[in-house]
């Protein structure tokens, strides 16, 4: 998985140029172990994730706002497609050819968010769900161009906004109780090392989407994951 950001929060992901020098790091050992043919055969039919948005604009552009001060979202989106489709061009060039591509999740949707941006009722914040819809209509039209031009490959552009916006917006069809909150600590604002064995946690995280402020539970991902590969497995294999 090449990654930045996807419920990814206060975590030390390592850059997309250190996660591809690793990558051609495995390759070489691959090619010491199996020997290049077969390192070939390996690469064209293994998945890859790539996976980046929605810290970068979660926090990089709407919380810490450095970015806002250089960029309106359209030209956001437009740097972070960028970013995202060099990747998946880098990986390409290695061998991968299997390759799905994630946009961005309902951002204002996830309760630390509501909490920073969504007022007192802890509403969605719909500018972050617009921002990250902008994204999304820029991103799944780079992926088709590349998996129109880029030979032999299947890459495929993999919507994770509307199933996650499904669940929250109907809970109880999935089993789930509570999506407006995590089950770690108060679950408004406490994300990643912020939930620790200090903190109480829900009685039964099953009927809670999220884990923390940020993050799903493994309910969530489970629903969330056998979505994704009904829909798209048969176009990624």
């Amino acid at each position: 998985m090449f990654t930045r950001s996807f419920f990814c929060v206060s975590c030390d992901v390592l850059s997309f140029d250190d996660q591809l020098n690793q990558f051609k790091e495995y390759i070489e050992k691959l090619k010491g172990m199996v020997g290049v043919e077969r390192t070939q055969f390996i690469l064209e039919n293994s998945f890859f994730l790539v996976v980046a948005g929605s810290d970068d604009l979660a926090n990089t552009y709407f919380t810490v706002g450095i970015r806002r001060l250089e960029y309106d979202v359209p030209s956001y989106a437009d740097l972070m497609v960028s970013s995202a489709s060099n990747i998946i061009q880098d990986i390409y060039k290695l061998g991968a050819r299997r390759i799905a591509v994630f946009g961005a999740p309902p951002i204002g949707c996830l309760p630390s968010q509501r909490t920073l941006a969504g007022g007192g009722l802890r509403a969605c914040a719909e500018e972050y769900n617009e921002a990250a819809q902008i994204y999304n209509s820029k991103l799944q039209p780079e992926t088709e161009y590349l998996n129109s031009t880029l030979a032999q490959s299947r890459i495929v552009y993999i919507d994770i906004y509307n199933p996650l916006l499904a669940i929250i917006e109907n809970p109880l069809q999935y089993g789930i109780e509570v999506v407006d909150r995590g089950c770690c600590g108060t679950g408004n604002i406490e994300v990643a090392i912020l939930c620790n064995k200090l903190l109480p946690t829900c009685p039964d995280d099953s009927k809670y989407l999220f884990w923390d402020s940020y993050h799903p539970t493994n309910k969530g991902y489970t629903i969330l994951v056998n979505q994704v590969l009904g829909k798209y497995v048969d176009d990624i294999f």
